[in-house]
């Protein structure tokens, strides 16, 4: 039995249905990953799965007792709590009762209460929040209103596992943690053995976490088992064939537009239904819930900065005894996209206004370019006016928008402008306080790239942005001719955009916490790679007794290549068929658990096949390996 069923869910508030007949079960150890634009619904409907609110009609249905705890975007806390008082408060029925049993009143009924206390482990409530506060690295006598926002989602973790539930909601859980946190955390949830449902944007995280993806597209859910990568490549097939069966309507519909005008004599000579059919088709076109459009980013580069943005010679930045930098060098030329990767206070933001001359270091020299023109994207978060309309933010005083400088200056007319960021013009008059978080970060990425500048700096641009605009962020940033400087704990984004990175290594393997920065080609993933080889590489240093002991494992790693044997060969030849077999076989259960309406009239089925197509994807990537294996010793 699932856990948990919604069935024939609606909840609308406006004219556009947030869920317009949903429909999803929950099986037990699943973790689903809830994703959709920006304003569809996620985070609603992930309330009404917690039961803090309810839809305007269909039923949810849960597994008799099943514990379930949710955790808000922006946790709350009592005031003056400390980090070992918020946390307990994920025990507090079990606290009440022990207390209540040790303290029992005469009416009291003893063996009720210790039944019901041995249930909630209450003897032993101390005990599990010590270990969930060593577990999630947290200090017990802190104060959680002087924490870092990174730390208060700690706490909220903790506070939900201590309770031990059988299934845990996660709203944006990556939001304000640092990629070492994230990590962790998703080690965290990977040993999860209960349910787990989260809403979050983070296509790294999703890829590492999540057995299922469901999709809140136009009021409805769409389920698709296995990773975020099967997930891509299902969404662009079904995109695809919704598009060619749109356009064959369309069609079909101008035809009988055509006939209808045709007069009177038509009418007489040919089938009176045709205009009953007629009349159909436009309640079908009127009935039908499109896509939403895609974002339309552009940006002017401003006028062209000399060849070199910034020159660095020995930096050091310390405040009072922090030495945050320590021996900096670097260039950076016009043209590069810079990530910036670092704990929360490792000095990421202070590095970047030394870059730009908005600091000056405490040693070493510093030399910026000329005719920079920079915009931030974090200055103008703070900055933004609530109580001022969509229009006026992106063109205080003007209904256009100039973008760019010069001959390749282009105009644009602030309704389109806004348009193009999947605003309709009926919002451009509408407060911003009325704008959803990820609608709000698209109103400040509009207003950005309005500005004329050559040097752009994102601080967590990624926060709260659907999937779709992300990527459109991604092919800009790529496509821009101006310098950019990303701070971003988005991994995935990071790989797609930078084409350096100078990275935080003030850990133990590089000295101690002294300030170190390095720059490395390459993003994310490139960057931990040849972090693990200077790590290796520093650790087989000391124990080298002659020059050449290093030298020889690198040449036995390259060993000759050696002809196939028959089985090898043979293997070789079926491989192709394998992997078109596998394939196959996953499409077809993609097609039969695409609509979810599976998992709610045969769920154990539902489960088996979700299984199974996750072991067809480590099958598959096998295959792919050994194929590419052979076929590089073949050649």
């Amino acid at each position: 039995m699932a856990l948990l069923t919604l069935a024939d869910a609606h909840l609308a508030y406006g004219h556009v249905p947030l869920l317009d007949g949903a429909a999803l079960a929950l099986e037990a150890g699943e973790r689903v990953a809830l994703i959709g634009r920006n304003g569809a619904g996620k985070s609603s409907l992930l309330k009404i799965l917690a039961g803090l609110e309810k839809p305007d009609d269909g039923q949810l249905q849960l597994q008799g007792g099943l514990r379930r705890v949710y955790v808000a975007q922006e946790p709350l806390f009592d005031p003056g709590h400390t980090v070992f008082e918020a946390v307990s408060e994920g025990v507090a029925e079990a606290r009440e009762l022990r207390e209540r049993f040790e303290r029992h009143a005469p009416e009291d009924d003893l063996d009720a209460l210790q039944t019901r206390l041995e249930a909630l482990g209450g003897w032993t409530w101390e005990q599990r929040v010590e270990q969930a506060l060593q577990r999630l690295r947290l200090p017990p006598e802190a104060v959680v209103d002087d924490l870092s926002g990174g730390t208060r989602k700690r706490v909220a973790l903790a506070r939900a596992l201590v309770t031990a539930p059988e299934l845990l909601l996660l709203d944006e859980p990556t939001n304000h943690l640092d990629v070492d946190a994230i990590e962790w955390l998703q080690e965290l949830l990977r040993d999860w053995r209960g349910a787990l449902v989260l809403v979050s944007h983070d296509r790294a995280f999703i890829d590492a976490v999540a057995t299922r993806i469901v999709e809140l597209d136009r009021g409805q859910l769409r389920s698709y088992p296995g990773s975020f990568a099967t997930y891509e490549a299902t969404k662009a097939r079904e995109l695809q064939d919704e598009a060619l069966a749109n356009a064959r309507a369309e069609k079909l519909l101008a035809q009988e537009e055509v006939w209808i005008r045709k007069g009177v004599e038509a009418r007489r000579t040919r089938s009176v239904g045709r205009v009953a059919r007629l009349v159909k088709l436009r309640e079908q076109r009127a009935a039908r819930r499109d896509t939403l459009g895609q974002v339309r980013l552009e940006v002017g580069s401003g006028l062209p900065p000399g060849k070199i943005v910034a020159e660095l010679t020995d930096v050091g930045m310390r405040f009072g005894d922090k030495q945050l930098i320590t021996g900096f060098t670097a260039t950076i030329l016009r043209g590069d996209k810079v990530g910036l990767i670092g704990p929360n206070g490792s000095g990421k933001t202070t590095l970047l206004k030394l870059i730009l001359g908005e600091l000056q270091p405490t040693s070493g020299k510093i030399r910026q370019g000329a005719r920079l023109q920079v915009a931030y994207f974090d200055q103008m978060r703070a900055a933004l006016d609530l109580d001022a309309t969509l229009a006026d933010t992106i063109s205080p005083g003007s209904e256009w928008i100039e973008i760019g400088e010069g001959p390749k200056a282009t105009r644009k007319h602030v309704m389109s402008y806004l348009t193009d960021f999947l605003f309709s013009p009926e919002r451009a008059n509408s407060p911003v306080r009325t704008l959803s978080g990820g609608e709000r970060n698209r109103l400040l990425l509009a207003r950005l790239f309005a500005l004329p500048a050559n040097v752009l700096v994102l601080d967590e641009p990624t926060n709260d942005l659907d999937i779709d605009t992300l990527e459109l962020l991604e092919e800009l940033l790529q496509s821009y001719a101006g310098t950019v400087f990303l701070v971003s704990h988005d991994r995935r984004f990071l790989d797609n955009v930078v084409t350096s990175t100078i990275a935080w290594e003030g850990d133990a393997a590089f000295g101690g916490r002294l300030g170190l920065w390095r720059e490395y080609e390459g993003g994310y993933e490139d960057w931990k790679l040849q972090r693990s080889r200077a790590k290796v590489a520093a650790a087989a240093a000391p124990s080298a007794s002659t020059p050449g002991a290093a030298a020889a494992p690198a040449r036995s790693a390259a060993p000759a290549k050696a002809k196939l044997s028959y089985k090898e060969q043979r293997e070789l030849d079926g491989l192709p068929a394998r992997i078109e077999a596998l394939e196959a076989e996953q499409s077809e259960i993609h097609t039969q658990l695409a609509d979810g309406s599976l998992y709610g009239r045969e769920p154990q089925r539902a489960a088996t096949l979700g299984q199974r197509a996750e072991a067809i994807e480590g099958e598959l990537m096998a295959a792919l390996e050994r194929w590419e294996l052979l076929g590089s010793r073949q050649g």
